[in-house]
């Protein structure tokens, strides 16, 4: 399993990046200024997009593992792996969620904790 950064042709994962946020639209608008990785294992089982905000904050617009690879521990790997990587340039690792029942458990269950809801 490796997990690498995507400088280039982004979109390739276009499939994978629409999982986690449905329209095609709002990727656009983080996609090319946020840092992509995906990860391998044989073959690409997931991707995450982070954004700088400022103040020491980064913030995950997009993560999302293939279907048939859910509940094997790929996403968790990656965001084990931005808070390790970023842990020296930034205070805050953030996610924005809905209400959704599979996505914030999964969120707590990687050890985030909310913070406040936007109605």
């Amino acid at each position: 399993m490796r997990i690498r950064e995507v400088n280039e042709n982004k979109k390739q994962f276009i499939s994978l990046l629409l999982l986690a946020d449905e329209q095609e639209s709002m990727v656009d608008r983080y996609l090319e200024k946020g840092t992509m990785y995906v990860l391998e294992d044989n073959d690409v089982k997931a991707e995450c997009v982070v954004t700088d905000e400022g103040n020491e904050i980064l913030e995950i617009k997009n993560i999302a593992v293939d279907p048939e690879n859910q509940g094997k521990g790929y996403g968790k790997t990656l965001i084990d792996f931005l808070a390790i990587k970023y842990a020296d340039e930034y205070s805050i690792l953030q996610v924005g969620t809905g209400e959704s029942p599979l996505t914030v458990p999964f969120y707590e269950k990687c050890g985030f904790v909310r913070s406040h809801n936007i109605p």
